[in-house]
């Protein structure tokens, strides 16, 4: 793989990692409050166990990531951003959230383009 495509796979695993610790340990606190724009904190504490399980899922596209880069296999490489991509456009779509498609599908979108040049 290129730098650039390094590069940008990382910064989408980072991405992930980053959701990954905000849904599993900062849901019910202020920083995960405000970035997941929930309405009431009671609302945060029922929602708390959905919350961890979405984000060990997050986790786990981060890990397949990086196991991507590390073995230098563009098919799974392939296979993850194309997850986060349709990820991101259902979850802005469900939400009604725009901001979630530029957040999450274009930088994977923009990786997953690196990935055809060579």
């Amino acid at each position: 793989m290129k730098t650039l495509t390094i590069i940008l796979l990382a910064f989408v695993a980072i991405e992930h990692f980053y959701f990954l610790f905000l849904e599993m340990f900062f849901w019910t606190k202020p920083k995960g409050i405000k970035a997941f724009n929930i309405k009431s904190e009671a609302f945060a504490k029922e929602t708390k166990v959905l919350a961890a399980n979405q984000g060990l899922y997050n986790g786990f596209i981060a890990a397949g990531i990086i196991f991507s880069i590390i073995k230098n296999d563009i098919s799974t490489a392939l296979f993850f951003t194309v997850c986060v991509i349709i990820a991101g456009i259902y979850g802005a779509y469900s939400t009604k959230a725009i901001k979630l498609f530029y957040i999450q599908s274009i930088p994977a979108l923009l990786a997953l383009i690196s990935l055809f040049f060579k």
